[in-house]
């Protein structure tokens, strides 16, 4: 789950009020028909699937719950985000029998509330394993964050019994989560966020020597977000059932919730993204992994997030978009198809979609396709589980959100028996093979290990340079300094630079100089660009001689034309100083950039323009970036140049600040705007003291809020806010609006982007949502306050967005704007509505009225009272400032 915005514009305000005409150009089926159950209508399923709605536990004021597991009875332990633990006995499928619900309680009766607070939950060895996500109360009787075992020790079925395994330093929403069973059911794995300290470790298959590792220039996230996190980030670790032995297995994750294994025992795991990264050149999509022996993910703070092609971490299996990851789970013993049983599911918390994960062997590694299972609107899917019946079970909630419980199983005509179990391919085994010399000293392990370096398995390399690492270096410093074959060389390099060792530095540099690499192909010369880089952080830099024969070798291929060579190679000429390397930085900076663009359009399973009406609250974000896209390529290249200090020229350096002042007029995430500034300061570093007034001025100064994280030109909420509630709000307004600011009911308009949607008398050319023109001799302040606070109680058809259910697994949302024989056309991003989607008609299974209002709810929570007044007064008044309301007194 992401972290809670301060702030968020709205994409359409008022989309209730209109009263223009509209004629349906295709006829789709409504979303609420009297008499059904409007918490299954809202999902969209796969054919074949039948959905049942359980329990709702908000409704049961029993909080909202984020996980469970079943336990040996075959019923359900779950917990509340921030509560306690239940026990729920489903009933048998087929029946229509309720659910039982009990709270559980500890020792002698006694409700434990603080052993709740569960991320994760696992029963197995007769106990509850529970991953306590909380800060201790010791007044409270809540318990801090671990992982603790429960037990029923007198035979009971009541628990009597709670042990503290394992205490972690971290919480909140970046914090402990999820915890599995092994394959074999004799250990257990369990993986944090990268707010939790990796604790003290008996062993660490990721040797424990990990730095940051990146010459890009460190910029930290300029709204504070993991300011004070380092490497490794997120992890996950392997423990015995009593949790006395603990093995750190991966890590490198920003926060990945939930971890699975497939039917081959390999280990997944499905990471977020950083949302506010949107449109620079370090956002990684949500992911996800292949957790190998050791592997590592280069998630690092701020804009240091390790390149998927840097040697020294492994690439994911599929990116999957924006979205917030809260569970993965294998279907293997769901009583589903074949094709479902061999796939993992993977949960969206903000836009409601359960992803079909295909897995497809590749080598010692898997690739993957992706289908939808079931979406909704809203669905905040929280954990899910396969029952000893077969059945799916699911969850909703979080964030003390709505809860619910639902279960999925087949009722359709194809086979469910269990397919043939699947065996690892013979790359898979051999990289099995060398991840045992992971695990400490082997006399065996170089003289095993040494061929498989230049093996054409990326897996298989780094299994090999990774067994390595784990054995004493004296074994191995003379072999990998003297190897001739250069990919060889240049792995065991790596090993060695990683060594941190700066006995070894000379030696190490010339041996790098020493690799031919005229016949490398762009992963071989990206690798070894890695590796002088890596020298360069761990070793020190090298000295006048050694830089000149690196210049040399490298300077004639800058600029390469290609997006990863080019930000490698910037990396290694711009900290040396290359005469020319500037120069043609800036020629880069001038390029029209296009690949940039197309990895966000193509390099994901799910389009991002599709996800913006799925939730308004962050598709706005979206939105704005699709609209006005960043231009990626050219704000690496200026981040990396704001480290160049020797050979500017007045000319030079005016191109490059006139580029920050232009870099302002795109959209990305929520801290793009602050990214940019922060670069721009460090690059005035290196201008002549009385030349810095000038050059921040040409950079855009004064186009910027005095901390550099918003454009001045918008005036946003002073706030403070507070959740508006209908009655509230109304009493608020209850006496008439006199003495109201035009000015800042203008900009609370603006502020909140409602103007790029709709017209208000002069202002505003949007026209995604009505003309909000005479509003306030339409409508009363009550019907207004209610179509913003509460939009999802009534949608209208006029603006509504349609979900496309497509023969391919996938949906497609937004609205139809027109259709002809062959085809409907949807408009996705209401700021760039002339930019429709072409769906075939042949492809669609289906399509249904969203039964949410593609409007942010909550719009007014950003505003105080005054603010509020002052916006309703301008909405009232037509946008005239004249009006009586706008008087002084």
């Amino acid at each position: 789950m992401k972290l809670t915005r301060t702030y968020f514009g709205a994409v359409i305000l008022f989309l209730l009020l209109a009263s223009t005409s509209y004629q349906l150009i295709f006829r789709v089926e409504p979303a609420h028909v009297e008499g059904t159950n409007s918490k299954v209508d809202k999902i969209r399923l796969q054919p074949g699937f039948k959905l049942e709605h359980l329990i709702s536990p908000s409704d049961e004021k029993i909080g909202s719950w984020v996980s469970m597991t079943f336990d040996d009875r075959g019923r359900l332990i779950c917990s509340d985000q921030y509560g306690g633990l239940f026990r729920v006995t489903v009933p048998p499928l087929g029946t229509s029998a309720k659910p039982m619900i009990e709270k559980l309680k500890f020792g002698k009766g006694a409700d434990t509330l603080g052993i709740g607070n569960a991320h994760g939950l696992l029963f197995a060895f007769k106990s509850i394993y529970v991953m306590v996500n909380a800060r201790a109360k010791p007044n409270s009787g809540t318990r801090g964050s671990g992982l603790y075992r429960i037990q029923d020790l007198d035979g009971d079925d009541q628990f009597d019994k709670i042990t503290l395994l394992k205490e972690f330093k971290g919480d909140g929403e970046h914090g402990p989560h999820s915890i599995i069973l092994s394959p074999d059911k004799q250990s257990i794995f369990l993986i944090s966020g990268n707010h939790t300290d990796v604790p003290p470790m008996d062993a660490y298959r990721l040797p424990n020597n990990w730095q940051e590792d990146n010459m890009f220039p460190l910029i930290k996230d300029p709204r504070g977000h993991a300011n004070d996190r380092y490497a490794p980030g997120g992890w996950i670790a392997k423990i015995d059932p009593d949790g006395k032995k603990w093995e750190l297995v991966s890590a490198g994750y920003r926060n990945a919730f939930d971890i699975a294994f497939n039917e081959t025992g390999d280990l997944f795991v499905y990471d977020a993204d950083m949302e506010w990264d949107f449109g620079l050149p370090w956002y990684r999509p949500t992911r996800i992994c292949h957790a190998t022996s050791g592997s590592e993910f280069g998630w690092r703070t701020g804009n240091s997030k390790w390149s998927p092609t840097y040697p020294d971490n492994l690439p994911p299996v599929l990116n999957i978009g924006q979205g917030s990851p809260t569970n993965l789970v294998s279907l293997q013993e769901a009583k589903f198809p074949a094709k479902y049983r061999q796939s993992l599911l993977a949960f969206d918390w903000t836009f409601g979609i359960a992803h079909v994960i295909k897995l497809k062997p590749a080598g010692a590694t898997f690739t993957a396709d992706r289908e939808e299972f079931f979406s909704g609107i809203p669905l905040p899917l929280t954990d899910g589980v396969v029952g000893p019946d077969g059945a799916l079970y699911f969850l909703t909630g979080g964030r003390r959100l709505e809860s619910d419980l639902y279960r999925v199983s087949y009722v359709g005509a194809e086979e469910t028996t269990k397919p043939v179990a699947a065996s690892p391919n013979s790359l898979n085994l051999l990289r099995r093979q060398i991840e045992q010399f992971h695990q400490g000293p082997n006399p065996r392990a170089v003289s095993y290990v040494w061929p498989y370096l230049k093996h054409p398995d990326r897996f298989i390399r780094y299994a090999a340079r990774l067994a390595l690492e784990h054995q004493p270096v004296q074994t191995w410093k003379d072999k990998a300094i003297q190897e001739k074959d250069p990919v060889t060389a240049t792995q065991a390099l790596i090993g060695l630079i990683r060594q941190s060792k700066p006995e070894f530095k000379a030696a190490i540099y010339g041996s790098l100089l020493a690799i031919n690499h005229r016949s490398f192909s762009q992963p071989q010369t990206l690798d070894l660009l890695r590796a002088y880089e890596l020298a360069m952080l761990r070793l020190g830099m090298p000295d006048d001689q050694i830089s000149s024969q690196i210049i040399a070798q490298f300077d004639a291929r800058f600029p390469a034309n290609n997006m990863n060579l080019d930000r490698a190679l910037s990396r290694l000429l711009i900290p040396l100083e290359a005469p020319k390397v500037i120069k043609r930085t800036l020629k880069i900076m001038q390029t029209k950039d296009t690949a940039s663009a197309t990895a966000y359009r193509v390099e994901s399973a799910t389009s991002s323009a599709d996800l913006i009406m799925r939730n308004p609250e962050y598709g706005t974000d979206i939105a704005k970036m699709l609209e006005k896209m960043p231009p990626a390529q050219q704000t690496y290249m200026a981040v990396m140049l704001s480290a160049a200090r020797k050979n500017w020229t007045p000319e030079l350096h005016n191109q490059y600040f006139a580029w920050f002042k232009k870099s302002f007029e795109f959209s990305g995430g929520r801290s793009y705007v602050g990214f940019i500034d922060r670069a721009r300061k460090l690059a005035l570093k290196n201008v002549p003291e009385s030349k810095k007034s000038y050059y921040d001025k040409l950079g855009g100064a004064d186009l910027l809020t005095a901390n550099g994280n918003d454009m001045a030109s918008i005036s946003y909420p002073k706030g403070p806010g507070k959740s508006w509630k209908l009655e509230e709000a109304v009493a608020l307004l209850d006496m008439p609006l006199e003495g109201r600011d035009f000015e800042n009911g203008k900009s609370m308009f603006a502020a909140t982007t409602c103007i790029r949607c709709h017209a208000i008398g002069s202002e505003g050319g949007g026209n995604i949502g009505p003309d909000l023109s005479n509003l306030g001799t339409r409508f009363s302040k009550k019907d207004m306050l209610e179509a913003i606070i509460n939009p999802n109680k009534t949608v209208s058809d006029q603006y509504a967005a349609t979900q496309f259910m497509l023969r391919n697994g996938t949906s497609v949302i937004g609205r139809l704007t027109n259709q002809d024989k062959t085809a409907f056309y949807v408009s996705q991003n209401p700021y760039a509505p002339d930019q429709v989607e072409k769906v075939w008609k042949k492809n669609v299974i289906s399509a249904k009225y969203s039964p949410a209002s593609i409007m942010l709810p909550g719009l007014i929570n950003s505003l105080n009272a005054e603010e509020l007044k002052d916006l309703m007064a301008y909405l009232m008044s037509n946008g005239n400032a004249s009006n009586a309301m706008f008087k002084k007194k």
